[in-house]
């Protein structure tokens, strides 16, 4: 009797382990049924972060299109994605106007100086699922903490928006970002020429360098 259930257990640790095998081999393989989210495809997203009451005193914004900033998801060090646009503005207050037709203004916020709202739009490779859109292990939903790191900023805000892209909108955002990059290389070259080295005078300085034809 004791032979028989020895027998017997030896038999379910046999079948248990080959279930588990068995069922680690299709999760590897990417053919579990059992999945409650499986990818349905891989496509590019694009997502933007709000950054709240920033405090900022340069007169040039941290961020600037067509560059990659550092992203850290809950705290969990992600990967570097490309900045594909940037809204800001001063933080914002609502005045009462005591005037029934229009009740209230929104104006600059004397009370916080130097404090922006900054909306930082980011594109990255995603698998998509049923329950969204998934990076680097993580779902990227609209409420997500997130942090953005650079040369000389790190500042943390929320996923406000999420949007996946199909590849006609990868193409406009590409040449969008490019005309950006552009742009900017233009402004820094006229800078760059707009103002005279020391070595070399102004046309004003010469002018007045000249000394008059003397008269035979």
């Amino acid at each position: 009797m004791k032979i028989k259930e020895l027998k017997l257990l030896d038999y379910i640790i046999i079948f248990a382990a080959i279930a588990v095998i068995a069922v680690g081999v299709l999760v590897f393989l990417g053919k579990n049924k059992f999945s409650k989210s499986p990818v349905e495809a891989t496509k590019k997203i694009a997502f933007q972060v709000m950054l709240k009451s920033v405090s900022l005193t340069d007169s040039k914004p941290p961020f600037d299109i067509g560059e990659e900033s550092f992203i850290t998801i809950r705290n969990v060090p992600y990967t570097k994605l490309q900045i594909i646009d940037v809204i800001y503005q001063p933080k914002k207050t609502v005045v009462p106007t005591g005037y029934p037709p229009q009740p209230f203004i929104v104006v600059d916020d004397y009370s916080q100086p130097s404090q922006y709202d900054f909306v930082v739009s980011l594109i990255d490779d995603a698998k998509i699922t049923k329950d969204g859109p998934v990076a680097g292990g993580n779902k990227i939903k609209i409420g997500m903490p997130i942090v953005l790191e650079g040369f000389n900023y790190r500042i943390g805000g929320t996923v406000s928006n999420v949007q996946v892209l199909e590849d006609e909108n990868v193409e406009q955002i590409n040449k969008y970002v490019e005309a950006q990059k552009l742009q900017r290389d233009i402004k820094k070259v006229q800078n760059s020429t707009s103002v005279p080295s020391k070595n070399q005078k102004s046309t004003t300085e010469q002018k007045t360098d000249k000394k008059p034809a003397e008269k035979k």
